[in-house]
């Protein structure tokens, strides 16, 4: 009887550790790429670049021809490469993400082709993983390593398949259900549709930012993992080999502004800062002549972000920001609520302390922050990532700073060596 209990508690147990693993479903962005549309692509673009540059020499938008404008309406600013995920402006990545990507296997290079594990993170949709085995590559994983300040993750995005062409995806097989390990334990299994697709799974918030840790000390503790197994697969007409274009991550806690932040334009005008676009120039304050100058955005981001702050100036105004936000003080020095983050990411390699009593720079002088509050709810946030010149503009008529990307962080993000 002892033996039978022992055995129904067993199952019990098992049946119940079971159940604690979620099952996801996506929702789907269809992909559709084509020799004819890159061909176009690459058109449009270089048609674009030559307006761009006459519009940076003084040419208003105003005076372009109906042709000029419909020709930059073809074109999205921040991607200057076809096969791009992510683009060239700022997003989640800008604070981190995974650091190195392992796999169990990989299929050997075909020429000067290869299918090494970290094209399933390189942010281009026309290389790819290809597990290394005979048959589907069941049981076959690749494996994500995070520095422990990586920003937090709330989707998984999966690109299943080789999608750079429709022969190229029918051709070989694809994951039908990917089981999730966090730190070797089992997260969730993510049921793939079969179609030529980003597939985009909402997680519960994933990761181990603590907001009190020193970002440089930070990058010096051990790497926190998630793995990524096949389970199942749809096999393909032609070879057993399963293919992963992409997987990768958006989150929160990358640093910005809240919506309805205003932003002194060039002309003096105000503008909330959701309605900013690439092109619109605004106020940017050079520090070298202590003057006022315009400055074209060229760059912006708009991510999802909690654990905001609220900085309450003197006079009664206000402005909310993630807490590593770079302030300029009326010293000249920058300043943020989180420096060590701010130092970690971005390019500013001297930050002080952002508190009550801090004076800041503003359109009028200065002004002196008399409260800070923390704020928990998530939020869309935005910002000014790059301008053609300076590294300044006016929010809430305080002097802030553009949010530059580290170079380590760009060049880990587009795959390239550092110069």
């Amino acid at each position: 009887m002892k033996k039978v209990l022992v055995y129904i508690l067993f199952v019990s147990n098992w049946v119940a550790t079971a159940q604690e693993i979620k099952t996801l479903t996506p929702s789907v962005e269809m992909l559709d790429f084509n020799v004819a549309d890159e061909k176009e692509f690459y058109r449009n673009r270089e048609i674009c670049e030559k307006i761009w540059e006459r519009m940076s020499n003084g040419l208003e938008y105003d005076d372009l021809t109906d042709i000029e404008k419909a020709e930059l309406e073809k074109v999205d600013e921040t991607k200057s490469n076809y096969w791009s995920v992510e683009g060239d402006g700022c997003s989640w990545y800008c604070g981190g993400g995974p650091s190195e990507v392992k796999a169990s296997s990989s299929l050997a290079s075909q020429g000067s082709i290869n299918y090494k594990p970290a094209n399933a993170h390189d942010l281009n949709y026309k290389n790819v993983w290809v597990e290394g085995v005979k048959g589907h590559g069941v049981g076959e994983y690749l494996e994500y390593g995070f520095p422990q300040s990586s920003p937090r993750i709330t989707e998984i995005i999966v690109v299943n398949g080789h999608v750079k062409s429709e022969r190229a995806w029918r051709s070989n097989s694809r994951v039908k259900k990917l089981k999730i390990y966090i730190k070797d334990k089992p997260y969730a299994i993510l049921n793939l549709k079969d179609q030529r697709a980003a597939q985009h799974f909402k997680v519960d918030t994933i990761g181990f930012l603590d907001k009190n840790i020193d970002f440089i000390a930070a990058k010096k503790l051990p790497l926190w993992k998630m793995k990524f197994e096949i389970l199942e697969v749809y096999p393909g007409d032609k070879y057993d080999d399963t293919v992963i274009s992409e997987i990768y991550f958006d989150g929160i806690d990358v640093h910005c502004f809240a919506k309805g932040t205003l932003i002194t334009m060039a002309d003096h005008s105000k503008k909330v800062i959701e309605s900013l676009k690439i092109g619109d120039q605004v106020l940017s304050y050079n520090q070298d002549t202590k003057t006022y100058e315009a400055s074209t955005i060229e760059k912006l981001a708009s991510p999802i972000h909690d654990h905001l702050i609220k900085i309450i100036m003197v006079d009664g105004t206000s402005i909310r920001c993630t807490q590593d936000h770079p302030f300029l003080s009326a010293t000249g020095n920058w300043i943020s609520y989180d420096p060590q983050k701010t130092k970690s990411d971005y390019l500013y390699t001297a930050v002080d302390q952002l508190k009550i009593g801090s004076i800041v720079k503003t359109s009028t002088g200065e002004g002196e922050i008399s409260n800070i509050e923390l704020l928990q709810e998530p939020q869309q946030t935005y910002t000014i990532v790059e301008l053609d010149k300076g590294i300044t503009y006016l929010a809430n008529d305080i002097v802030v700073g553009t949010e530059p990307i580290r170079k380590d962080i760009f060049c880990k993000k587009h795959n390239i060596a550092e110069d």
